[in-house]
């Protein structure tokens, strides 16, 4: 039952987190993003309340969930790696500089918001903390989910800046313009962003990495029964989820930077409530979520795959729809797009053991290491 419990959460995990993040993201692809953080007013009633349910329900908290399954991810791979005798020093290495390198691809070429390149960058301070007690593990994560507002949300509602003419470039690069115009404009953002990525999301990712490890360190993602899941499903999920959707309504119809605040504040609570959730539904599924599941086991392909299809849908070198559709229509066309892919994704997986990207990030990450090892 352990063994089963132990592949069970980890793929439903991954699944829901896709969904989540996707949402999120196309909020940053199909619109401008050189708006200030702290505005977001939609154009219709309708955009006002999909902003609000993203802002409530899924940002923050999906990305925590994925930041959570890194570490455990670590955990799996210090597991395997003592199991057949390799050198994990290496392997980790390997794994990070090719992290880095898709991140980077990813951010220059598709989604100036990629979060690859800054788990790269924090997963190697989390090697430094393999070896530490669960209670350790544990403290830290806790304080860097503390800090983390403390130290974004000056950063992120901050007034804007950004030069005229930068906004102009975005309309033309995107709402015009060839691939080439887009790919300038978003390895500059990227070249901007991702300083202040590193610092904004970097601090709550190596928080949930920690977590995460811990958790695996302690034997609780292989036990989707275990007690602590269900404390943080009955303590955590509604005072989380409600005051995330609380901060998340004051941030679209009232004041901006307390709205802001509080969902940034409360977010680690819900996604501790959704790990708990998350866990409880973490049981053998039928056929069609079995497929799902093994597809969603191949989450970088699906990462991948979203920012490449949707940058490509809404630019105008695409099906030209950046900024000419409601917040609606965009989180149905990224939802939508989940679904195609885990379908295609659930298809390759009856042939191939891993999706494309997971194969080269292992192809990187054992390099060099003897055949057969």
């Amino acid at each position: 039952m352990a063994i089963r419990d132990r592949a069970l959460m980890p793929d439903y995990l991954r699944l829901i987190a896709l969904f989540g993040i996707v949402v999120v993201n196309v909020q940053y692809i199909a619109f401008s993003v050189l708006t200030d953080f702290a505005d977001q007013s939609g154009e219709t009633a309708l955009d006002a309340i999909v902003l609000w349910l993203v802002n409530g329900v899924a940002l923050l908290k999906t990305y925590g969930l994925f930041s959570f399954m890194f570490g455990v991810g670590l955990g799996f791979l210090m597991r395997s790696a003592a199991r057949r005798d390799l050198p994990f020093g290496r392997i980790y290495r390997n794994r990070m500089l090719g992290l880095l390198l898709l991140g980077a691809l990813h951010g220059c070429l598709f989604f100036p918001g990629d979060i690859l390149a800054i788990y790269a960058v924090t997963g190697s301070i989390l090697y430094l903390m393999r070896d530490w007690p669960v209670s350790r593990l544990v403290r830290v994560g806790a304080v860097l989910l503390v800090v983390q507002p403390v130290v974004a949300l000056p950063l992120l509602l901050a007034p804007s800046d950004t030069p005229a003419e930068f906004i102009l470039f975005e309309a033309a690069a995107l709402g015009e313009g060839g691939i080439l115009d887009a790919v300038i404009f978003r390895t500059i953002g990227f070249a901007f962003t991702f300083p202040l990525f590193l610092v904004v999301q970097g601090l709550s990712a190596l928080g949930w990495f920690c977590l995460g490890l811990a958790s695996v360190t302690s034997g609780m993602i292989d036990v989707a029964g275990h007690p602590l899941w269900r404390r943080a499903r009955r303590v955590c999920l509604g005072p989380g989820l409600g005051l995330s959707l609380l901060g998340a309504g004051i941030w679209q119809w009232g004041a901006a930077i307390p709205g802001a605040a509080l969902t940034f504040v409360a977010a680690p609570v819900a996604t501790l409530g959704y790990l708990g959730l998350i866990a409880a539904i973490a049981r053998e599924p039928g056929p069609v979520m079995a497929r799902a599941l093994a597809a969603g086991g191949s989450s970088l392909s699906i990462y991948l795959g979203q920012s490449i299809i949707l940058s490509s849908v809404f630019a105008a070198y695409g099906a030209d729809l950046w900024n000419a559709v409601g917040r609606g229509a965009a989180v149905a066309i990224a939802l939508l797009t989940t679904v195609l892919l885990i379908v295609a994704l659930s298809v390759w997986r009856m042939r191939f053991a891993q999706g494309p990207f997971e194969w080269l990030l292992r192809r990187m990450t054992y390099a060099g290491l003897r055949r057969g090892s």
